[in-house]
């Protein structure tokens, strides 16, 4: 399967256009655009589409988005159509307030069993925000069947959004949902696949979390009750970490761009990039990465679909 994902930047430019409309001015796709004519920022009615495309034209069957107001969902579901389903809550209220982190997945490739939002604080089933965060965090954890190949695969699937401001948050965080996948890693003995945008690169002062999920540092102390709702018997995997894709998979296989945030900042202008969005796989293993890449949200036209930039993966899922 390819999965992706891609903080969408939330809709910080709200207009009243409707998704047909913005699809009824598409120009003449003969017509030269006017090159880089569109400078920083754009509307979400003008980025949707990109996002969109991206999505089509790379054959993507599961995504996790980042960032995502309600609106954003919904205009999503509505450009995708039919074919697609997707879960999620607003972390806000666990409705609709606030953004969300959706998982998007087509119904010919990928069916769901179960899903649940958990929060990314020291009280992780009520809604809630850890002290010192910018704004509430949370995860949305799904169990899904892969139905391509010649036998159906259930596996495990984890989507989040780490604060920008609390490198403490970040690496409670971690924890969480390190502790979460090793427990279903456990309990369903089946892949485990995790994709966010942690606000935390693999090095550097920042990187806590990322050091964290993929093993390098210990957890940090977590909710007692999530701890013991998610906890697997002593000798059980206990080495279990998450796996970077990107240290994972074959290097000729590894294409596209290196940095995942890149700000709306102008064509050459590098000042704010960095590696952020990652896309991991848990260490007891039935899964391969086949294939590695971060698109580019830049289009001829000037406009950036996004602040991030799309990573997509291949995945072999193995029974």
């Amino acid at each position: 399967m390819r999965i992706a994902s891609y903080n969408l930047r939330y809709d910080s430019m709200p207009d009243s256009i409707t998704p047909q409309q913005s699809l009824d001015a598409l120009p003449d796709a003969l017509a030269a655009p006017t090159y880089y004519g569109a400078k920083g920022e754009q509307p979400w009615s003008t980025r949707r589409i990109k996002v969109f495309e991206h999505l089509e034209s790379e054959g993507v069957v599961l995504a996790g988005f980042q960032e995502a107001l309600v609106r954003q969902v919904t205009d999503l579901a509505t450009l995708l159509g039919d074919e697609w389903a997707w879960v999620g809550v607003g972390r806000d209220d666990g409705v609709a307030a606030g953004e969300f982190s959706p998982v998007f997945y087509k119904k010919s490739a990928i069916s769901l069993i179960s899903n649940d939002t958990f929060w990314l604080s020291n009280t992780p089933f009520d809604v809630s925000k850890f002290p010192g965060a910018g704004s509430f965090r949370i995860c949305t954890a799904t169990h899904l069947t892969l139905q391509t190949g010649n036998k159906p695969v259930k596996f495990t699937y984890l989507n989040t959004h780490l604060d920008d401001q609390s490198d403490a948050e970040r690496r409670l965080a971690a924890s969480l949902m390190l502790t979460r996948a090793r427990y279903e890693a456990a309990t369903t003995g089946g892949p485990v696949i995790v994709t966010g945008d942690f606000n935390s690169p693999s090095t550097g002062t920042d990187s806590g979390a990322y050091q964290i999920i993929t093993g390098q540092i210990p957890p940090v102390a977590i909710n007692q009750t999530f701890a013991e709702k998610y906890a697997v018997p002593d000798g059980v995997l206990p080495n279990f970490v998450m796996q970077d894709l990107k240290a994972i998979t074959p290097r000729p296989k590894i294409s596209g761009e290196y940095a995942t945030y890149t700000g709306f900042n102008a064509p050459g202008d590098a000042s704010v990039y960095t590696r952020i969005d990652f896309v991991y796989g848990g260490s007891n293993g039935k899964w391969t990465a086949d294939a590695y890449k971060v698109g580019s949200s830049l289009t001829d036209d000037g406009v950036l679909a996004s602040d991030h930039r799309p990573v997509f993966a291949d995945i072999t899922l193995q029974a």
